[in-house]
């Protein structure tokens, strides 16, 4: 009897070690970046299925959390002066970009495929090679439908990187141009979102998602949403 105990104890703990060793993800575990979190966006990390959103990337700076090719924000402190109010300093001390949408005709225009949410932060003055991490945590392996709330002046490609392992590497993005707006600088706030962009497999627990800007650039990312198609 004590023998049959002593086996059982033995299989029970190995079995243990095995599933720890198989839940955890080593990628992520000494990933130098960390979820974004403040007293507004207490979520963290960000969960999947549901909305990724594009402004929240992850703590950690250049080279780890983002790449972008120029040091300043061209949003926060630039184009919204810095005036202390959340939306104008959102992340002002770093190089990507961060705006939100506005009324009066900006970002309400009649030239919108869907309606934005006003006061809505967002990602923009996007180029080719630049890229962003998202910590997440995935709920359920499977299936997943991508979803992205946009602006694209011209037209372009991202790609998608789970743990730096590319899972959708060219995914079009069409054109949110109306030549008809007759303000020209408009085009790049004409917001539109598309459903199902690609089909990307993940598998449960945290891991580091990463959104990189392939072709093109010239466009406003507000989320990606992830819908699990069963």
């Amino acid at each position: 009897m004590k023998i049959f105990r002593k086996i059982l104890t033995t299989i029970l703990f190995a079995s243990a070690i095995l599933f720890t060793a198989c839940s955890s993800n080593e990628y992520y575990d000494n990933y130098a970046g960390k979820p974004y979190i403040d007293s507004k966006q207490p979520k963290s990390p960000q969960i999947i299925p549901g909305k990724v959103e594009n402004e929240l990337y992850d703590l950690g700076g250049e080279g780890v959390a983002y790449h972008d090719t120029d040091s300043s924000n061209s949003g926060s402190g630039a184009l919204n002066p810095a005036d202390g109010s959340y939306l104008h300093e959102f992340r002002i001390n770093e190089s990507v970009d961060i705006s939100y949408t506005k009324s009066n005709g900006v970002d309400d225009n009649p030239f919108n495929f869907v309606e934005p949410e006003m006061g809505k932060l967002y990602l923009g003055w996007t180029e080719p090679g630049e890229w962003v991490n998202y910590s997440v945590d995935v709920m359920e392996s499977g299936s997943y439908k991508v979803g992205l709330m946009f602006t694209s002046n011209r037209s372009g490609n991202i790609s998608l990187s789970v743990d730096d392992k590319v899972i959708a590497p060219s995914i079009f993005v069409p054109s949110t141009f109306v030549a008809e707006d007759s303000i020209q600088w408009r085009n790049w706030h004409h917001w539109n979102y598309v459903d199902s962009l690609t089909t990307v497999q993940l598998s449960k627990g945290k891991q580091v998602l990463k959104l990189t800007t392939t072709v093109n650039g010239n466009m406003n990312y507000d989320y990606l949403n992830f819908e699990l198609i069963k």
